[in-house]
């Protein structure tokens, strides 16, 4: 199936160019803000205007929100797996979800096999001599948002793939995907129906744990959601006067473009973050946290552009570090922060790619908290060039490109095969 989107519909005068480690990154900063409101003013409108726009839209969402709350309502939706396989999800349900950007999904894998798959986690790095051979965190990633949590970067076990190859993971993609209008602008952006296997890594973090928990934070890019062309043209909405047409759920040329070097970011276009549960968790036990506001993203993308911003600051974005979100430049959106209920083994969690996340600190955590994360990343140009790199780390034992090169399962011999493959997995690889 072809997947051809067209970049050039929209034209944008162009921002300045400037390599990945610029001499004088303040300087640059100071010219794609000038260019940015120069065209914003190319339209008409002002900067403070087109933000207005955006600051009223979003206080009406933490409104109802905080609304939601003082009725004892959980704010996070949550869909049964039996609906989602039968098609009985209903229009309220999928209104819910659209408006929040993030999901529970209640026994989308049985409690038993969640929990066997744990047990087959511990024993395939115990039985490699994971813990003898570790020599710390791969980058700084986590240190840069606040903490370090018990990340392993393990890719190509058993149980991952196991997971992620599974009828009953690409039925909930499939349903998420399903929510993006993958056809618009007269391109089909991407295939609903087929994920890309994006292979992540696992998080076990034991009872009895103290964890810093993890800042509030986005994925998706750093200063290329400005600069490059095809986030420009994503983005298109926010700067050409046309504030009111922007939509969180539109993919439009996100799926094709490449990326800015030098960026902390995911190489794959994905349409949900993801994790599956490999314990029972407590709501209050150091877990996820969002701001479910999927439009949230057109206020972080207009919010240094104000004039209280120095004109040499993005609101603390920058290259090599992930996007931060906080107090100081985003206080409205920190009011909605808010975490996943109680989740049991076999649940997932989800959320749009575009959403302020984090984790909670705990001290002496009551119960394990483990996950595999999983997100759902459809068939596109941009994946599909992505899995080429994943085929051959998949081949090889070795850490995905996105990740550390950090290569632990190389001379694992019980990793995942090429063998193991079924139809989906092969597909999900480019085998097929």
């Amino acid at each position: 199936m072809s997947v051809q989107p067209v970049l050039e519909k929209v034209a944008l005068p162009p921002l300045p160019h400037w390599e990945q480690t610029p001499a004088d990154l303040p300087a640059a900063i100071r010219q794609i803000k000038a260019a940015l409101r120069a065209r914003v003013a190319a339209s008409g409108r002002s900067v403070e205007e087109v933000f207005a726009v955006v600051e009223q839209r979003i206080k009406a969402e933490v409104d109802e929100i905080a609304a939601a709350r003082a009725r004892g309502e959980s704010i996070w939706p949550v869909i049964d797996y039996a609906d989602i396989e039968a098609g009985t999800v209903s229009d309220e349900a999928r209104a819910l979800l659209r408006r929040r950007g993030c999901l529970v999904v209640r026994g989308h894998f049985e409690r038993e096999q969640a929990l066997a798959w744990d047990r087959d986690i511990v024993d395939y790095v115990e039985g490699n001599k994971f813990f003898e051979n570790y020599r710390g965190p791969g980058d700084d990633f986590f240190g840069s948002v606040g903490s370090k949590p018990e990340i392993y970067p393990i890719y190509w076990s058993p149980a991952q793939m196991q997971a992620r190859q599974s009828d009953r993971m690409a039925r909930v993609q499939a349903f998420l995907n399903s929510q993006w209008q993958h056809e618009s602008e007269g391109e089909r952006w991407f295939d609903p129906n087929r994920d890309s296997l994006y292979p992540d890594r696992i998080r076990r973090r034991p009872e009895g744990a103290d964890s810093g928990g993890l800042g509030t934070h986005l994925d998706p890019g750093t200063l290329d959601l400005w600069m490059t062309e095809a986030y420009q043209q994503a983005f298109r909405h926010l700067f050409d006067g046309t504030v009111e047409q922007y939509d969180p759920w539109d993919p439009a040329y996100r799926t094709a473009g490449p990326q800015y070097p030098g960026t902390t970011m995911c190489s794959a276009f994905r349409t949900f973050q993801g994790w599956t549960a490999l314990s029972d968790m407590d709501h209050d036990q150091g877990v996820l946290h969002t701001v479910p506001i999927p439009a949230a993203m057109a206020y972080l993308m207009l919010r240094p552009l104000l004039a209280d911003v120095p004109d040499d600051d993005m609101c603390g974005v920058t290259v090599n570090q992930v996007f931060p979100a906080n107090e100081k430049w985003h206080p409205l959106l920190m009011q909605a922060l808010t975490g996943i209920p109680d989740v049991t083994a076999g649940d997932s969690v989800w959320w749009h790619c575009d959403m302020i996340h984090s984790v909670a600190p705990v001290k002496n955590q009551q119960g394990w908290g483990n996950v595999m994360y999983i997100p759902a990343a459809p068939w596109c140009p941009r994946n599909e060039r992505y899995a080429a790199n994943v085929r051959e780390a998949f081949r090889t034992g070795s850490s995905p490109g996105d990740f550390p090169a950090e290569h632990y399962e190389r001379t694992w011999a019980n990793r995942f095969q090429v063998d193991d493959l079924n139809d989906t997995g092969r597909r999900g690889l480019g085998l097929d």
